[in-house]
C-alpha cells in the first residue's frame, strides 16, 4: 500500500512539473477571477450619469487589466534578462525574429491574467452595461414614453431608475447584457485560437525534435532549480564566513553548522563570468553538441557566438 502511494505521488510530481506552465497559468487566471469577483461587490458602483458611465465602465475594464499587466511584465524574468542584455551586448547576440519572440513571450505569458480579467468583466456585463446604457436609442425600444434621453438611460444600471421606465429596465439590461456577454466569447475564441496557432507555429518552426525540445525544457528547469539552491547554499556559506572574521564567531543552527563544513567557499566568482551566464540565449549548436543554456555554453568554453557551417540556431526562447 505505501509502495503504491509512493509511486502515485512520483507520477502526480511528474505531471504537475511537466505542466507547470499551464498549471501556473491557470493558478493565475483563478485568481483573476477571485480578484475580479471582490472587485465587483466592493469597488464596483456605477456613477448613473451621461458622460461619466461611459468613462467609469472602460476604466473598471481597462485600469486593472493594464495594471495586472505590467505585474506580469515585472514578475517575468525574461523581462531582466533581457534588460540585462540591452544594457551589456546591446541585443547583439538576437536577430530581428528573435527578439520579436523575445517580447511576444513576455507580453504572452503576461496577458493571462489581464485577458482572464477582460473576459470575467464582460461575461458578468456590469461595467459593460454601465458604460454602454447612456447611448442606447430609447426609439428601439416598442413603447417607450417620449421624452426621455441618455440621462434616463445612464440611470438603468442603478436603483433610482425613474417610474415611468422602470417597467423596461429588465429588457435594457439584458440587451446590453447580451452584448457584453456575446464579446466575452468572442474574446475567448480568438485568444484560444490564436494560442492554438502561435503552439502549431513554434512546433512547425523549430529545428528540433519533440523529445529533443522537451528535454531541453527539462534542462532548463533542472538548471534553473539547481543554480538557485546551489548560489543560495553559496551566499549563505560565503555570509557566515564574512560574519565570523569580522566578529570572531557565526551563530549557526545545526543544520547551518553542517552545510558550512560540507561546503568550502574561498571566493565569489568574478563579474565577467557572471556576464557569461546572464542575458537572453538562444538554443546553439556547436560542432553538432547542443548548447542548451549560457551556462552550458561557459562551462563548454565556447566564445563568443560564431559557430561552424554545421551548427543550428533557432529563436526559441530560453533563459
Amino acid at each position: 500500500m505505501a509502495s503504491l502511494i509512493t509511486e502515485n505521488f512520483k507520477f502526480f510530481a511528474l505531471f504537475f512539473k511537466s505542466k507547470d506552465v499551464m498549471i501556473f497559468n491557470g493558478l493565475i487566471a483563478l485568481g483573476t477571477v477571485g480578484s475580479q469577483e471582490l472587485f465587483s461587490v466592493v469597488a464596483f458602483h456605477c456613477p448613473c450619469s451621461p458622460e461619466r458611465n461611459y468613462l467609469y465602465g472602460l476604466a473598471a475594464i481597462g485600469v486593472p487589466a493594464l495594471v495586472i499587466f505590467l505585474i506580469g511584465i515585472m514578475l517575468n524574468n525574461h523581462t531582466w534578462n533581457l534588460v540585462a542584455e540591452c544594457r551589456k551586448r546591446a541585443l547583439k547576440n538576437c536577430s530581428t525574429p528573435a527578439t520579436f519572440l523575445l517580447f511576444g513571450s513576455i507580453a504572452g505569458r503576461a496577458m493571462v491574467a489581464p485577458v482572464t480579467w477582460s473576459v470575467i468583466s464582460l461575461l458578468r456585463g456590469e461595467a459593460y452595461v454601465c458604460a454602454r446604457s447612456e447611448f442606447l436609442n430609447p426609439a428601439t425600444f416598442q413603447d417607450f414614453p417620449v421624452g426621455y434621453g441618455p440621462e434616463t438611460m445612464a440611470k438603468f444600471p442603478c436603483k433610482d431608475t425613474p417610474i415611468m421606465v422602470l417597467p423596461y429596465k429588465e429588457e435594457v439590461i439584458r440587451r446590453l447584457k447580451y452584448e457584453s456577454q456575446f464579446l466575452g466569447w468572442i474574446l475567448i475564441a480568438v485568444v484560444a485560437s490564436t494560442i492554438f496557432l502561435l503552439k502549431c507555429l513554434q512546433h512547425c518552426c523549430s529545428p528540433l525534435s519533440y523529445h529533443q525540445e522537451s528535454y531541453w525544457n527539462q534542462y532548463r528547469s533542472c538548471e534553473k532549480d539547481l543554480f538557485n539552491r546551489t548560489a543560495e547554499v553559496h551566499a549563505k556559506v560565503l555570509a557566515a564566513s564574512n560574519v565570523k572574521q569580522f566578529f570572531g564567531f557565526v551563530a549557526l543552527d545545526k543544520d547551518e553548522k553542517e552545510m558550512v563544513h560540507d561546503y568550502t567557499v574561498n571566493e565569489t566568482q568574478p563579474s565577467p563570468q557572471w556576464n557569461e551566464i546572464t542575458g537572453v540565449y538562444l538554443y546553439r549548436e556547436n560542432k553538432g553538441f547542443p548548447l542548451y543554456s549560457r551556462l552550458h555554453k561557459w562551462a563548454k568554453k565556447v566564445i563568443g557566438n560564431s559557430m561552424d557551417s554545421g551548427c543550428r540556431e533557432t529563436a526559441l526562447l530560453a533563459v
